[in-house]
C-alpha cells in the first residue's frame, strides 16, 4: 500500500498541470481519508528524506531537484534536534530543519538537498543520504540508572541524546566515571542511540581525569605504537660524521636559541653578525627529516597527527620525545644538524640576497625570553654580565627586529598585540591562579626572525614554481568586515573599505589607534574574530593579515608536519634530485597533506580552547559570589558577555538584566531596555558577580550586582 502511495504521490507532483500543495490539500485531492493521515504523513516525511521531494518555507511540497542542489558535507548537530551542515568552500553552513536530519549523527558526512529558496535569513537543506559516520566514539559521563542498564551523557554539548548502554556491555562502569563509549547503534525515529563501554577513563572527581576526557573526546594520540618506538630506539643520540659530510659548517658562528623556561623541543636557532651597513641573519631550524624518512611508521603517524598539542597540563607531541627533545633538538653545545636559511638585509628591512643550505650548527647558549628581556628591557647587571659575550648581538637582534616590524607595518601587516592566557595549576591539576600572559621585547625578536624567514622561503619555491605547502590566510568576509565598522563606531572608530574588499593596512590602523586604550584587548579580538582561519594550502594565494604575498611555515618541524613536508622538498632541491617523477609524486600527495595539516590543526586549536575553558570555569568555582570589574567583550540576542582583565569571560544572561524587559539591537549592536532606554554596548564597563558555572557546558554566568551588595 505504501509503495503505490509513493507512486501516486510522484507521479501527481511530477505532472504538468500539478501546482504546490500542502500536506492538507494533497489529502483532499488525494481523497486520503482521516484514518490514513498519518499515513500519508509518514509517506511524505519518506520522501522528503529519500529526496524526492522538497517543501517550501510555507510548507508546500514540489519535486526536488537535485541535479545542481545535491551537495556533500559535515552534518553538525545541535541538542534542540536540528542542525548545520558545513560545505568546504562555502562561507555560510546550511540549516537542517528537525524533520529533515534523516538520522544523521554530529560530524558525520551526508549527502544533502537544498530546500526551495525563501526569504529567511540562511539556506535550508534536507539529509538525503549519511555517506559516513563522523563519530563512532563519545566521551561523557556513566550514569547507572538500575541493575540492567546505564547511560553515558556526552561531553559533547552538540549531542542531545544519552547513549544508552546494557548493563552486559557497560565494562563494570559505576556511576560518576568517565567513559569512552563506542557507539553501536546511531538511533532514530526518536530511539536512542545505543553503545558499549570500551575504556574507563577515571572517575570524575580523579585528578587528570577532566583534561584526559578531552583528549579522549577530540580523539587525540597520545601514546605512540610499539612499532614507532622500536624504529626510534635506532635513532642515534649524536650526530655522526657520516651525517655532517657535505654539508656546510657553522659551527664557529655566535648563534642561540631563545625561547620559554620551559621548552623542550627546540628547533630554531639564529645568529646575526653586521657586515657595514647590512645584517647577515641566519636562522637555522633542526633538521628533522633527517631522522624521519618519508613513508616510514614514523612520518606516517607524525601525518596523521599533523601538530603537537599544547594543553594546560601537557603537550601531546607530534614526534616522540627522544627525537623532538634529544637529536631534533638544538641544545646548547651539540652538534646539531639543520636547515639554514642565510640572510641578508639592508637597512630598509629588504632581503638583499639570500640562501638555503644544508648545515651542521652547535648553539652557544640556551636563552630564555625572560633572560633576553632582562638584558634588553630591564638593563639586569647581573644577566648582563652572565651573557656577556652575547649582549652585542641581541642589541643587534632588536635593531633589525624593529626594522622588519616597521617594514611590515608600512605594507599594512597586522599585529594582534592582547595578552594570551596563563594558566597556573597546582600538583593536581588545580587551577590556582589566571592571569594575561604579555609578549615583549625577546618573543618579538623571534617572531620578526621566523617571519621573515618563512616570507624568503616561501617566495624563493614560489619562482622556482615547484610544489609547496604555503601559508595562505584568505581577505575577510565582506559582511563580517561591515559589523566589526558597525562595532567599532560605538567607540568612535571608522573603518574604510572599497568595493567590499578592505586592505590590511586599514584593519592595521584601526589596532593603532586603539593601542594604550581601555578598549585595546576588546578591538583586537572583535577584529581576530571578523577575519578568516588561515590555513595550508598548494596554492600561494597571499597571508591577508601578514599583508605578504608569500608566505609559508619553515621554521617548526619538530611540531608542524607542513614544515617537516617542504624541508624534505627543500633538501631534493638543494640536492638536485627533484626528477619529473618526484614533482608528480608531490603534486599528487600535497593537496591531502595540505587539507589533512589544516584540519588537524583545527582539532588542536579547539581542544587546547576547551582544557583553558575547562580550567577557568573550575577557577570561577571557587569564587561563586565574588565581584570584579570587567568590560563587554559581546553582545547576543541570548545575553552580554563580559571579559574581566584575567581573560576570562563569562555571561549575563538577558533575563538576568535587571530594571526593564531588554532586546538587542541587531543594528547598533546594543542591548537595549525597551522602557527607560537602559543602553549597554560594547566595551562597556561593568562591575559583575559570579553568579554559578557549568563544568559540562564549560561556562560562566554574571549578574549585575544590586546597588546594596556593591556599597557592603
Amino acid at each position: 500500500m505504501s509503495d503505490k502511495r509513493k507512486k501516486v504521490i510522484l507521479d501527481l507532483v511530477e505532472a504538468d498541470f500539478y501546482v504546490p500543495m500542502k500536506e492538507k490539500e494533497l489529502a483532499v485531492m488525494l481523497q486520503v481519508s482521516k484514518e490514513d493521515r498519518s499515513e500519508l504523513n509518514r509517506i511524505l516525511n519518506e520522501l522528503l528524506a529519500e529526496g524526492k521531494l522538497s517543501v517550501t518555507k510555507k510548507g508546500k511540497f514540489v519535486k526536488a531537484k537535485h541535479s545542481d542542489k545535491e551537495l556533500i558535507g559535515t552534518y553538525i548537530s545541535h541538542p534542540k534536534g536540528f542542525g548545520f551542515v558545513e560545505i568546504d568552500g562555502k562561507e555560510e553552513d546550511l540549516y537542517i530543519p528537525e524533520n529533515y536530519t534523516n538520522g544523521a549523527f554530529h560530524k558525520d558526512t551526508v549527502k544533502v538537498a537544498l530546500l526551495s529558496a525563501h526569504g529567511g535569513k540562511r539556506q535550508e537543506a534536507q539529509v538525503l543520504e549519511i555517506l559516513a559516520r563522523g563519530m563512532k566514539h563519545i566521551v561523557g559521563t556513566y550514569d547507572k540508572s538500575n541493575k540492567n542498564y546505564g547511560f553515558v551523557v556526552p561531553d559533547n554539548t552538540k549531542l542531545g541524546d544519552d547513549i544508552f548502554v546494557p548493563a552486559e556491555r557497560s565494562k563494570g562502569a559505576v556511576s560518576g566515571h568517565k567513559v569512552v563509549c563506542e557507539i553501536t547503534d546511531y538511533g532514530k525515529n526518536n530511539r536512542k542511540p545505543e553503545g558499549k563501554i570500551i575504556e574507563i577513563i577515571g572517575h570524575t572527581n580523579d585528578p587528570g581525569v577532566d583534561i584526559m576526557s578531552i583528549v579522549k573526546g577530540y580523539e587525540l594520540p597520545v601514546e605512540f605504537s610499539e612499532k614507532i618506538m622500536k624504529q626510534v630506539e635506532h635513532v642515534p643520540s649524536e650526530v655522526s660524521e657520516a651525517d655532517m659530510a657535505g654539508r656546510r659548517d657553522l659551527r664557529d658562528i655566535q648563534m642561540v636559541t631563545i625561547d620559554g623556561e620551559d621548552a623542550k623541543d627546540l628547533d630554531d636557532a639564529v645568529s646575526l653578525t653586521k657586515d657595514g651597513a647590512f645584517y647577515q641573519l641566519g636562522v637555522h631550524i633542526a633538521d628533522v627529516t633527517n631522522y624521519v624518512q618519508e613513508n616510514s611508521a614514523l612520518d606516517w603517524e607524525a601525518k596523521d597527527r599533523g601538530t603537537s598539542v599544547y594543553l594546560v597540563d601537557r603537550v601531546i607531541p607530534m614526534l616522540p620525545h627522544k627525537l623532538s627533545n634529544g637529536i631534533c633538538s638544538l641544545n646548547a653545545g651539540e652538534n646539531r644538524l639543520a636547515l639554514s636559511c642565510l640572510m641578508t638585509i639592508d637597512q630598509k628591512g629588504e632581503v638583499v640576497s639570500h640562501e638555503l643550505v644544508e648545515s651542521v650548527i652547535k648553539v652557544d647558549r640556551r636563552m630564555s625570553y625572560t633572560s633576553v628581556k632582562k638584558i634588553l628591557e630591564d638593563h639586569d647587571d647581573a644577566e648582563i654580565k652572565e651573557y656577556e659575550t652575547l649582549v652585542p648581538m641581541f642589541e643587534r637582534m632588536r635593531e633589525l627586529a624593529a626594522i622588519l616590524r616597521e617594514k611590515r607595518k608600512k605594507r599594512g601587516s597586522i599585529d594582534f598585540d592582547f595578552p594570551e592566557t596563563k594558566i597556573i595549576l597546582d600538583q593536581e591539576g588545580h587551577s590556582i591562579d589566571i592571569m594575561p600572559y604579555d609578549r615583549n621585547v625577546a618573543t618579538k625578536i623571534i617572531e620578526d626572525f621566523m617571519l621573515i624567514a618563512n616570507e624568503t622561503v616561501a617566495e624563493h619555491f614560489y619562482w622556482l614554481e615547484l610544489p609547496f605547502v604555503y601559508r595562505t590566510h584568505d581577505t575577510p568576509d565582506p559582511e563580517k568586515i561591515a559589523k566589526l565598522s558597525t562595532f567599532i563606531r560605538n567607540f568612535g572608530y571608522l573603518l574604510k573599505s572599497q568595493q567590499e574588499e578592505i586592505h590590511p593596512k586599514e584593519l592595521q590602523k584601526l589596532l593603532a589607534n586603539a593601542e594604550d586604550t581601555p578598549e585595546e584587548a576588546l578591538i583586537s579580538r572583535l577584529t581576530l574574530r571578523s577575519m578568516k582561519q588561515a590555513k595550508y594550502t598548494i596554492d600561494c594565494t597571499g597571508h591577508f593579515g601578514l599583508a605578504c604575498q608569500y608566505y609559508c611555515h619553515f621554521t617548526s618541524p619538530i611540531r608542524r608536519y607542513p614544515d617537516l613536508q617542504i624541508h624534505r622538498i627543500i633538501k631534493e632541491q638543494l640536492r638536485g634530485k627533484l626528477s619529473e617523477k618526484r614533482i608528480e609524486h608531490y603534486n599528487a600527495i600535497l593537496p591531502e597533506v595540505t587539507k589533512h595539516s589544516s584540519d588537524m590543526e583545527r582539532r588542536a586549536d579547539e581542544a587546547e580552547r576547551e582544557t583553558d575553558k575547562l580550567k577557568k570555569v573550575e577557577y570561577m568555582e571557587e569564587r561563586i559570589g565574588s565581584i570584579y570589574e570587567g568590560v563587554i567583550s559581546s553582545i547576543t540576542s541570548w545575553g552580554i558577555y563580559v571579559e574581566l582583565p584575567n581573560t576570562i569571560e563569562g555571561m549575563i544572561h538577558v533575563s538576568m538584566l535587571p530594571g526593564d524587559y531588554f532586546y538587542y539591537d541587531e543594528e547598533s549592536y546594543e542591548m537595549v531596555g525597551q522602557a527607560t532606554d537602559i543602553r549597554y554596548k560594547l566595551g562597556q564597563k561593568l562591575t559583575i558577580k559570579v553568579n554559578g558555572v557549568d563544568r559540562l557546558s564549560r561556562t560562566i554566568d554574571f549578574l549585575l550586582p544590586e546597588e546594596w551588595e556593591l556599597e557592603e
